[in-house]
């Protein structure tokens, strides 16, 4: 298996470990291997096992009975080349209880690059001696410990990242750590005051979550570094905004949440971070008043500021040069009204959180500038719609719009930002969720359950409108429905005195078109007697409308009419209509005949949709065409028969048909 990467013999009864049991390792290293050993009673390791073997992590955890067991066991993994080292116990696993400085003598004898202890209650007073055996490794961690702060370290220190986490420290470890790159000192209740530092090579701290208080801050001499780039104060006390980060221009992201800044609207606080791309003030109990609170950051890409506030709840244009940004929370602000020009600067900008805020109406004129604007959060506000004419506003790329949990009011007065919801709801977030709440008849309904015919209008107005509909539209169905009819009646007196042009006007489907060239036409017009059939595609004539063609050149001129009955003919809207004339031309024409060949078998239900034609087809004889020697003879026979009745024929041409 050269490829594993994890071995968990955790929770074990191995209790000694001899160099035969490492055998593979040494012969095939594994160098991306990472062995847990944590909660085995581990009593014994021979001397050497781990001699030259190269892990990736090593966890032993809650293993030792005893400090003399643990100690003789760190000794014994001298050789070890490891990347990470992990030592302690488990919160609710604990078996030493005390621990000594000396225990860590043998970490000396190991190649270690980073290290990581946790949940050891009780160090002796001097810890100094701890972070001796310790210079040599590059990253360190250290959590859940009750440490007490040493007031120096070594000197010759090479760490570069240093982790102390939920450690109660009581004193702000002030040290002087010139190789150190990342610090991270958070959840520790014990400490209130922020001491300076000096840490040359800094680029990533994160005090968040301490309870820390800042009398001044920030500048590179409070840090005692000019390379910060990430900046971590959340969760704090009182930060005092005295200075405008000097000597931190390469600070890149910046988080002040849930700390209680001061005097952060007075100056252009963050006028020197002209690289800063994350800047986070929500909860920060601060009020906009400065109009130039953001001026200087030219570069940032990302700035929340959920549940501060602003002058008469109005949100003006603050974010003037902010060219770059482009996710914006202004949540929980309690702002009412938006500047139309708030976000003009903002050319970038994707998404915008304005939820949680009491918002009367959305201007949407406000977001109009927003090219690039995706996502926008209107929820838990009091919006009751649109101002007039404002869904003309949005952006063109807006993908998402969230306006849950409002005060939309369901009357006439808003009907066109009624109507837009349902015209718009692919764009709206849980469009079922947007309820009414007024008039109360309405409240909690969905606002796409709403009718324009709820609308409260004069009863006189609501029945004559009604009526003069109602009566304009039987009208106008009764022309359109009777139209044809009325226009065949007229013409079965123009053309009832003369002869007829083709025998039979065929009505079929054009899907059954394939049927009818080859084997109606073919059979009819090319046999003895031969007949004229009217065929739409080649006998209508062009330029005029379908329906007169129907009439004057199919039914007029056309002693029968051949209806092919199949599943095609049934679900064709035009073939139902010129069936329904055939049947009034049939009552006005005392010459008519209707022929129905059923070419295909029909279910009975779908037939049944046709009340009509569903009982000619029960009370009257048709053919039904079968595709066999005998049923081809049966059938053109019974069709000529039925073709020639009525057909004027000579004495001669009737006696050579029925030899024929």
């Amino acid at each position: 298996m050269p490829n594993l990467e994890n071995v968990d013999l955790s929770n074990n009864k191995i209790q000694n470990i001899y160099r035969q049991d490492l055998q593979v390792l040494h012969k095939m290293p594994l160098l991306n291997l990472s062995l847990d050993l944590s909660l085995n009673p581990l009593y014994f390791i021979q001397p050497g096992s781990f001699k030259e073997i190269k892990l990736h992590e090593l966890t032993l955890r809650s293993n030792f009975n005893s400090t003399d067991v643990m100690k003789t066991f760190i000794q014994g993994l001298a050789g070890l080349k490891i990347n990470q080292l992990v030592l302690g116990e488990f919160k609710n696993e604990r078996k030493l209880e005390s621990f000594d400085n000396s225990l860590l003598e043998g970490l000396c004898n190991l190649t270690i690059e980073k290290f990581r202890i946790a949940y050891f209650d009780s160090f002796s007073e001097d810890t100094t001696n701890l972070f001796n055996h310790l210079v040599n490794i590059s990253a360190i961690s250290l959590a859940h410990l009750y440490l007490d702060t040493p007031k120096y370290l070594p000197k010759n220190l090479r760490w570069q990242r240093l982790e102390i986490v939920h450690c109660n420290l009581e004193q702000f470890p002030a040290w002087e750590l010139d190789s150190l790159k990342e610090f991270v000192l958070t959840s520790n209740k014990g400490i209130n005051t922020f001491a300076e530092m000096k840490m040359e090579s800094l680029e990533f701290l994160d005090l968040s979550r301490n309870g820390l208080s800042f009398k001044t801050c920030c500048s590179h001499s409070d840090f005692g570094t000019t390379r910060l780039k990430h900046l971590d104060l959340s969760f704090n006390e009182i930060i005092t905004m005295s200075s405008n980060f000097l000597g931190l221009e390469q600070l890149e992201y910046l988080d002040l949440q849930h700390s209680s800044l001061k005097q952060t609207s007075d100056f252009s606080v963050f006028l020197s971070l002209r690289n800063l791309r994350y800047l986070d003030i929500s909860y920060t109990r601060t009020e906009v008043v400065f109009h130039g609170i953001f001026d200087g950051l030219v570069s940032l890409q990302v700035l929340k500021m959920a549940d501060n506030s602003f002058p008469d709840n109005f949100l003006p244009n603050i974010f003037k040069g902010l060219t770059n940004l482009t996710i914006l929370d202004l949540s929980g602000c309690h702002l009412e009204r938006v500047s139309q020009v708030a976000f003009v600067s903002l050319p970038k900008l994707q998404l915008i959180n304005m939820s949680h805020n009491s918002l009367l109406s959305l201007d949407t004129l406000a977001y109009e500038p927003l090219l690039s604007l995706r996502t926008l959060d209107c929820s838990f506000n009091r919006i009751v719609a649109f101002k007039e004419q404002g869904q003309q506003h949005f952006p063109s790329n807006l993908v998402s719009l969230n306006l849950t949990k409002n005060k939309f009011a369901c009357d006439c007065e808003h009907q066109s930002f009624l109507q837009w919801v349902k015209d718009h709801r692919q764009l709206l977030v849980e469009v079922e969720k947007m309820v009414c709440a007024k008039p109360l008849d309405m409240q909690d309904m969905p606002l796409l359950s709403f009718r324009n015919a709820t609308c409260q209008r004069s009863k006189t107005i609501i029945s004559v409108s009604v009526f003069t509909v109602l009566m304009v539209s039987l009208v106008a169905v009764l022309a359109y429905k009777f139209y044809f009819h009325l226009m065949l009646l007229a013409g079965c007196k123009r053309y009832n005195r003369g002869e007829s042009t083709y025998d039979a006007f065929v009505i079929y489907s054009s899907q059954d078109e394939d049927w009818v060239r080859n084997e109606l036409v073919k059979n009819l017009e090319e046999g003895v007697p031969p007949f004229q059939l009217c065929l739409h595609y080649r006998d209508f004539i062009p330029g005029v409308a379908i329906a007169a063609n129907i009439i004057q050149e199919g039914f007029y001129k056309s002693r029968k009419v051949i209806v092919v009955v199949s599943q095609h003919f049934i679900q064709s809207r035009w073939c139902i209509f010129e069936y329904e004339i055939a049947q009034t031309w049939q009552f006005l024409s005392s010459r008519a005949g209707i022929i129905f060949i059923v070419l295909q078998k029909v279910e009975k239900s779908l037939l049944r949709q046709q009340v009509e034609l569903y009982r000619l087809l029960s009370r009257n004889t048709y053919l039904e065409w079968e595709d066999s020697v005998l049923g081809r003879h049966i059938f053109w026979r019974r069709l000529r028969k039925a073709l020639l009745d009525g057909k004027p024929w000579s004495p001669e041409g009737t006696e050579d048909a029925e030899n024929s």
